[in-house]
């Protein structure tokens, strides 16, 4: 049997919004490997591609892909969650069992994550300043999870002009956005190449579990 990570040395500093935490150094380098690996399965069943904005059809700077029985897309028609691949049409892979682990660990919430979208981001890639709010309800935080590069990480308020503090999140760093965070605004404002030699051929890779229906 697999030794389960010991989570109890993460350390917690809390952002300037209530209910938002960060958790740098959760992740030692044998959980980001351990995670990297269990990927590689996902990746192969869900390959990341590009997905496009609503209306405009612009595509997204990131890649990105799903696991679990959700995942969330974005196309002409808008954002969503659907429980297929929208380029392959198979269902979404499952979890690794290390994700549910983190949370459960992490969140102590007691409903298990239905999506964890994967985002792959390279020297180009950006993230606007947007929230996450395509699910049912928001009692549930979102975890998410840095392995590669660091990425200043833009963290705002409830509106989308509220002043907003930048943070590093480096390779095994977590943050949750719960309470009254959780719709805040955030977006990543750019990668630090170089910063890691965990992905192959660098990057960043974050993932983000998120509770989408309401918990039975």
């Amino acid at each position: 049997m697999e030794e389960q990570p010991d989570f109890s040395h993460c350390g917690m500093a809390v952002g300037s919004v209530p209910g938002a935490r960060y958790l740098p150094g959760c992740l030692q380098p044998q959980d980001q490997r351990r995670l990297l690996g269990e990927l590689g399965p996902v990746l192969e069943a869900a390959p990341l591609y590009r997905p496009r904005m609503p209306r405009s059809g612009r595509p997204f700077s990131v890649r990105m892909t799903n696991c679990g029985p959700l995942g969330w897309v974005s196309d002409r028609s808008g954002y969503r969650y659907q429980p297929t691949h929208p380029e392959t049409g198979k269902p979404w892979p499952p979890m690794p069992a290390l994700l549910l682990d983190l949370w459960a660990a992490l969140t102590g919430f007691d409903a298990a994550p239905e999506a964890c979208l994967i985002n792959h981001y390279d020297a180009k890639a950006r993230l606007g300043l947007h929230r996450d709010e395509d699910e049912e309800d928001f009692s549930a935080p979102v975890l998410s999870l840095s392995l590669g590069d660091t990425a200043l990480f833009r963290l705002g308020g409830l509106k989308r002009k509220d002043p907003t503090r930048s943070l590093r999140l480096a390779s095994g760093d977590a943050l949750i956005l719960g309470g009254e965070a959780r719709l805040a605004y955030h977006g990543i404002d750019r990668v630090l190449t170089g910063t890691s030699e965990l992905v192959p051929g660098g990057g960043r890779i974050n993932l983000t579990l998120r509770r989408v229906s309401r918990a039975g």
